[in-house]
This record gives C-alpha cells, sequence and structure tokens, in this order.
C-alpha cells in the first residue's frame, strides 16, 4: 500500500521512496488489521449475542474498508484525502465508543495522522486520539488506575517521536544526496573544462613550437634564397661567375630546407610510423597495446597478408593507421565486443585493411549505401574522407548480434606523393 506516501510530497522532495518508510507502512497496515481483527475477536468472546453486536461488526468491516481504500485516494495530502482521514477516525470513534476495546487501534491511527496532515494538525490528532484511548481504558477498569491515564500519553509521544525522527532522518538523506549529486556534477563539469582547457593549450603550445620552427628554419632558408636570387640577378651580367656562386648557395639553402620540412611531416606522422618499423609492425603495436589496455576484456589480434611489390608509401600508411586506430576505439567504446582483428592484405594494386568484431552490431541507416553508411561512433566521416583522398573505398558490413566488418581499400596504381 501507497496510502502514507503524502510526507514526502509536504518536505518538497522529488526522491524515490524511502525504503524504510515503505516497510513502517507495511508494519503499521499489518498491525492495524492484526489489532481490528483481535478487538473484534474480544468483544465476540466477551459480548456474545448483544444487540449491539450487528453494529459493532458493520462498524468494523466498515472501518477496514476504509483504511483499504487509502491507497485509491493516492499519497497527497490532498483535501479529499484529508476529508478521508476525517471518516476513518469518526468512525473509529463510535466503535470505540460502542466497544472500547477497539481503542488500540490508534497506534497505526497515529502513523497516518502524522503522514498526511501538518505537523501541528497532526498533533492535535495525536491528542485526541489519546484521550479517546485513555477514556475507553478507564471504562474497562473496575477501578481508577494510573497507568491506564498515564500509558497511552507515553505511547503516543514515543510513536510521535519515533517517526517525526525517522522522518528528519529521511530529509537529510535526501538533502545529503543531493548534495552528493551536486558534487559529483560539479566534479564532472569541473574535469571536463580542464580537460578541454588543457587540450586547448596543448594546440596552443604545439602552435607556437611548430611556428618557431618553421621560423627559424624555413623561413629563414627561404628569405636567404631570395636575397641571394636577387643578387644573382643583379649581378648576372656583370660578374656571372659570383651570380652563380650565389645561385649554388640558394640551392644548397633549398637542400636543407627540403630536408627540414621532411623533417615536419615525418613529425607530425603517427608515433608508430614514426619508429621506423613500417605499417605491419605499428599495426602489431597497435593491436598489442590495445589488448593490454582492455585488461581482458577484449584480444585484438593482427595479421598480415601477401607481401607489398613496393614500399607503401607514407600517405597511405598513415591513413590506414588512422583508420584502424578509430575503428578499435569503436569497437572497444560501443561494440561489447571480446575479441577484435586487423588484417592487413596487399593485392599487388591495392591494399585492403579489414577490421572485424564479434560485438553487438548495427542496422545500418535504410537506404543508405554500403559504403557510406551509418556506423557507431563519430570516426567514420573521418575514415571516409581519409581513404576518398587517396582514391579508395570505404565499406561496412553488420547486423544486430552479428558484430561489424570495416574494410578500407586502397588502390597504388596512383601516383602518391612520397612525403
Amino acid at each position: 500500500m501507497e496510502q502514507h506516501g503524502g510526507s514526502a510530497e509536504r518536505d518538497g522532495t522529488a526522491a524515490g521512496p524511502d525504503p524504510d518508510a515503505r516497510w513502517l507502512a507495511l508494519l503499521m497496515h499489518a498491525a492495524f488489521f492484526l489489532l481490528l481483527g483481535a478487538s473484534l475477536t474480544r468483544f465476540l468472546m466477551r459480548h456474545p449475542g448483544e444487540a449491539r453486536t450487528p453494529w459493532i461488526i458493520a462498524l468494523s468491516i466498515t472501518l477496514a474498508v476504509l483504511y483499504l481504500l487509502g491507497p485509491v485516494l493516492g499519497s497527497r495530502p490532498t483535501p479529499r484525502r484529508v476529508a478521508w482521514l476525517g471518516v476513518l477516525v469518526a468512525v473509529w470513534m463510535v466503535l470505540v465508543v460502542l466497544a472500547p476495546s477497539f481503542a488500540w487501534c490508534a497506534v497505526p491511527l497515529f502513523y497516518t495522522g502524522l503522514r498526511i496532515l501538518p505537523p501541528r494538525a497532526a498533533l492535535a490528532l495525536v491528542a485526541l486520539l489519546t484521550a479517546f484511548v485513555v477514556a475507553a481504558q478507564l471504562r474497562l477498569a473496575t477501578g481508577f488506575d494510573p497507568n491506564l491515564v498515564l500509558a497511552p500519553p507515553a505511547v503516543a509521544a514515543v510513536a510521535t517521536a519515533v517517526f517525526v525522527h525517522m522522518q528528519r532522518q529521511a530529509v537529510r538523506q535526501r538533502d545529503l544526496a543531493a548534495r552528493q549529486r551536486e558534487l559529483i556534477d560539479d566534479l564532472l563539469r569541473t574535469r571536463r573544462e580542464l580537460a578541454a582547457t588543457e587540450r586547448r593549450e596543448g594546440t596552443l603550445a604545439e602552435r607556437q613550437r611548430l611556428s618557431m620552427e618553421i621560423h627559424d628554419t624555413l623561413a629563414q632558408g627561404l628569405s636567404s634564397q631570395q636575397m641571394l636570387l636577387q643578387a644573382a640577378d643583379r649581378t648576372w651580367d656583370a660578374d656571372p661567375e659570383a651570380a652563380r656562386r650565389h645561385v649554388r648557395t640558394a640551392t644548397g639553402i633549398a637542400e636543407r630546407n627540403l630536408a627540414e620540412a621532411r623533417r615536419f611531416v615525418h613529425d607530425l606522422a603517427p608515433a608508430d610510423l614514426a619508429e621506423g618499423g613500417g605499417l605491419e609492425a605499428a599495426l602489431h603495436a597497435l593491436a598489442a597495446r590495445e589488448t593490454a589496455q582492455a585488461e581482458g576484456a577484449l584480444t585484438v589480434r593482427c595479421h598480415v597478408e601477401g607481401t607489398p611489390y613496393v614500399p607503401l608509401p607514407d600517405r597511405v600508411q598513415s591513413a590506414l593507421l588512422r583508420i584502424a586506430q578509430g575503428a578499435l576505439a569503436n569497437v572497444r567504446e560501443h561494440a561489447d565486443a571480446t575479441a577484435a582483428g586487423l588484417t592487413l592484405t596487399h593485392l599487388g594494386d591495392r591494399v585492403v585493411l579489414d577490421i572485424g568484431d564479434n560485438g553487438r552490431g548495427f542496422t545500418p541507416e535504410p537506404g543508405a549505401p554500403r559504403t557510406t553508411g551509418a556506423v557507431r561512433g563519430h570516426g567514420l566521416p573521418a575514415m571516409r574522407a581519409r581513404v576518398h583522398q587517396l582514391g579508395g573505398t570505404l565499406t561496412i558490413e553488420s547486423a544486430p548480434g552479428e558484430g561489424t566488418v570495416l574494410s578500407a581499400e586502397i588502390p597504388l596504381t596512383t601516383p602518391q606523393d612520397p612525403t
């Protein structure tokens, strides 16, 4: 039953149901019906065949039905629910007047009133119910007994104190949970901002480094070449030998600048390729690194078929390695796969790189061509752009539960930039 869920709304919280409050509510419901049944049984055993017996039975059934109607009215402290509580208490009072043994059903009603009513109204209701319990106990006693006067108020005070304490504890726990969520959100936001700041600072630092390198090497060399060629042009007719010396010097500077430019390109290439082992070694290193980083969750294997007739151009090696890195990143982050494979195939006039996994796969977009279909992650546009720049094709094959295979095919007959 959820008929006593109004306090959470009164506290202004949107938290889910408190497990402790739910168990307490179930306990009070069971206690109410147990006390009601015990009181009715006691009355029937002590007063069989009396004229008021049918009324007692009818009022007991009415009280039970009214109590069961609580969940139908919802958990908010609405006027209709407050009216229901008033009728419930009124029926109980009539029943207590006719049969004082029903007085102890007031304990679950304490709980109900404290859950539904505002604090002052709830305390007033508890005082009223306690007074009825005291009066009923005195009617049943043969003489004056101080315990009958003091015990019901003590029980009511303890029950009210316990409930108020539990309610405040629940509010504190919800507030603490809300503060923890806010702190976690702030921490995550701060980490994202810090990461973005570090990326921006790294980008700016790299740009500054490259600008200084270019200024100190290529720009200075080009400036020297310009001055030497201008000097050669001025002295070409008057002193041909000096002009030729200027041209030879400019040629030497151009050679050094070309070497510097190639060094820049080499430095900007993928680190695995910069180590000098070639694409095959870089793919094997990538597979080993991904397997180690997954710590047993993913095994990546690399296989090479065929032998290239000529060394692959640097652009082709760099593009295929970047495609393998992006595809494995998608596998690691989205596929829930346990195994993946890299297969590099040399076919003479072309080279093919296949990346397959045994993950959950996906359904390509309806009507999308196979070479431009959707795939996990955001790396596909970059992969397609790399392959397109080299005149190749990118193919995606996948189905739900059957894994994914990404295939990049690049022709080698088109002349490539050696740098």
